[in-house]
């Protein structure tokens, strides 16, 4: 990993959690939805040296904040680069699985199929899957590209992703977000933080390495932030297990 690359990209969730006084429930839900997405804003910025266009997008039970650098390019206020694209700064909101057709369709003619574009080691992931509540039909920000390992659960990064996800399935309403982290100016991410608000109020997060060809360490203990705690409990720097 690159020295102090990811650390200065770092959001405090314990001192977040603080933040909120307390809170519980529905209270804490409430706090989550309202300060997270100014936190990784921040951090987005502190690291990013381009013009951005930041925008927030509700659909459904979630809300996406995208830098929506396109617009930009569009509008002539920043010349057109291959290198720098339109990219999701975080999605946040609660689970609510369904019943509805998925929109693979839609999926399939996102920049065209999947191995010819991007080779066999990648997937078109969601950062909210369809079992959550996700979609792509109309909200393309919901998709990038991820490391087929990751989300097919092929790996141990992606056997915990996919605990994750069987968490806030099995529980609607559970509050959840993703945050991709990134080296450089596309939309692809080199990591992603997924965390979630479990039933006692504790923050679980994780990060997953979403680079290509990285081995992924065995992961033994969730990484669980209480309100009491310090802020970087259970949370190694580069977000996989310690030991």
């Amino acid at each position: 990993m690159e020295t102090g690359t990811t650390d200065i990209q770092a959001v405090d969730y314990g001192a977040l959690l603080r933040e909120a006084g307390g809170a519980r429930g529905a209270d804490l839900v409430e706090f989550m939805c309202r300060e997270l997405p100014y936190a990784c804003r921040d951090a987005y910025l502190a690291t990013t040296s381009r013009p951005t266009e930041i925008v927030r997008i509700r659909y459904g039970t979630f809300e996406y904040v995208f830098d929506d650098y396109t617009s930009l390019e569009a509008r002539g206020a920043v010349p057109y680069s291959e290198d720098e694209e339109g990219r999701l700064v975080v999605a946040l909101g609660q689970s609510a699985p369904s019943n509805r057709q998925r929109d693979d369709y839609r999926l399939k003619e996102w920049v065209g199929p999947t191995e010819r574009t991007f080779g066999k080691a990648w997937d078109k992931g969601h950062y909210f899957a369809h079992s959550l509540g996700g979609t792509v039909d109309g909200l393309e920000a919901n998709v990038f590209v991820q490391r087929r390992d990751l989300n097919r659960g092929w790996s141990p990064d992606g056997k915990c992703f996919m605990r994750m996800e069987k968490y806030c399935r099995m529980r609607a309403g559970t509050f959840c977000f993703a945050r991709p982290v990134y080296l450089d100016g596309t939309a692809r991410p080199a990591f992603l933080e997924f965390g979630l608000l479990k039933e006692n109020d504790d923050l679980w997060v994780e990060r997953f390495d979403n680079r290509p060809g990285v081995a992924c360490a065995t992961r033994t203990v969730e990484h669980v932030y209480g309100q009491a705690a310090s802020p970087n409990i259970g949370l190694h720097p580069d977000g996989l297990d310690a030991s």
